[in-house]
Formats: C-alpha cells, structure tokens, sequence
C-alpha cells in the first residue's frame, strides 16, 4: 500500500434539504458502528477508506423507503432493477484501488451514486457512466445536492470507458460482464489499478494492474453484482 500523502481538498457534505426517517445525530452514530464493526471489523484497514467512509452519508443516497436500512451490511433496491452495493464491498472494492488523492478516476455504474461519492473523498477527480438514465439524473443531483464538486456523471454505456479523460489511475465497475472489457483495460494508466466482478451466476472480483511488463490479473473473492447491461450483454 502507497504511503505517501498529498493535500486533497474534500468535498464537505452541505446541509441536508429534505426530510429524512432518520437524524443526522443518528445517522452519523450508524455510520461510525457501520464503519467499526462491518469494514474494520471484516479486514478493512487502509485509513484513508475507513474515514471516507465515516464521512459519506449513505442515507441521502438511498430511496427515502431503505433510508432507515442505510447502515445495515446489505444491498439495498434503489430502482430500475439495480442495487447500491452493501458498504463492505464498496470499502473493500476501494481499498484494492490504493487511491492517495491525485488520481483520476473511473467509474462504470454509478447508481445511487454512493460509490461515486465515496471515491470523490479520496481522489482528485471522479468520472461516473451510468446506462440508466434516471439513477444518472438523480444521482448527478444528489451528489451536487451534497457538494460533491469533482465528479463528472455521464448518462451512457460504460463498456467502452470514457476515453476522452483516459488515461485513468483506477477504475471500478459495480457491475458484472461476463469478461474484463478490453476498452477499459485500454484506458488504464501505467501503474493504474482496474477492479471488476466478472462472470454470470458465478462471479468473482478481479483485479488488474498495468506496470512497465503489462497486465496483471488477480482473484479477489466470490461476489454477486447486477449483470452489467448494454454492450457487455452481447458478450462483445
């Protein structure tokens, strides 16, 4: 793991709009136990990860129906067939980026947004694809809502990436094809890291890294993610 540190100026959540099932005293008591006991306490350790965590309130970025779910260790609906993934996966999904606060970021799958959100506290610019226009609409309001100002949201297929901000230091895909897509192997930085699930009913985590002798794959763990949709359905 990088232990170099650089000035990164985070985002800071503004004030809250609407009406919520839960507090911000409750909500911020939730999150810290989410934290302390799901992500710490399941092999969680990269600091930086932890406190993005702590800071990021995924209780405004769920459906207001889930909201008093929003620190349970679990996937959560939040429509149009799609999942928020439950906050161990998207920690440790995170932690194997190794982010250090100057990278550019990419992001295939934005949902609710909450991924997005997540890597906008530890990176330096964040773009988001989401095929699913309105989870795009309305997770590009939220995280705006919540002063998320280095995030970037494209309504699209992500399958091909976002060459036209490429190279990217990381990306991540929070949905699953049934191969790595060589597009967005294409648009991964020299020392960039690429994690993805991968596979049908079976799926696993990977994880690429791009170093001067090329592309190298890890098996990271069992996963169960939404298939990914569009360009990756047809298995091109």
């Amino acid at each position: 793991m990088r232990t170099s540190w650089r000035l990164l100026l985070v985002p800071v959540a503004l004030g809250c709009k609407m009406q919520n099932p839960i507090t911000s005293d409750a909500a911020a008591v939730d999150r810290e136990r989410m934290v302390r006991e799901q992500i710490a306490g399941r092999g969680v350790r990269d600091p930086r990860v932890l406190a993005a965590l702590s800071r990021v309130p995924r209780h405004e970025l769920v459906p207001e129906d889930v909201r008093a779910q929003a620190y349970e260790d679990r996937p959560l609906p939040i429509g149009h067939g799609q999942t928020i993934s439950q906050p161990y996966v998207v920690a440790y999904m995170t932690e194997q980026l190794r982010l250090s606060g100057d990278e550019r970021v990419l992001e295939v799958g934005t949902g609710s947004g909450y991924q997005a959100a997540v890597l906008a506290e530890l990176a330096r610019e964040v773009f988001s694809i989401e095929i699913v226009e309105p989870l795009g609409e309305r997770a590009r309001a939220d995280l705006a809502r919540l002063g998320y100002r280095n995030v970037k949201i494209k309504i699209g297929d992500g399958y091909r990436g976002w060459p036209e901000h490429s190279p990217f230091d990381a990306i991540i895909v929070t949905a699953a094809p049934g191969h790595v897509p060589q597009p967005l192997i294409d648009q991964l930085a020299l020392g960039g890291r690429l994690v993805l699930p991968v596979g049908g009913l079976d799926q696993e985590l990977l994880l690429l890294s791009r170093d001067a002798n090329g592309i190298h794959e890890e098996r990271l763990i069992d996963v169960r993610f939404v298939p990914m949709r569009g360009e990756a359905e047809r298995g091109e």
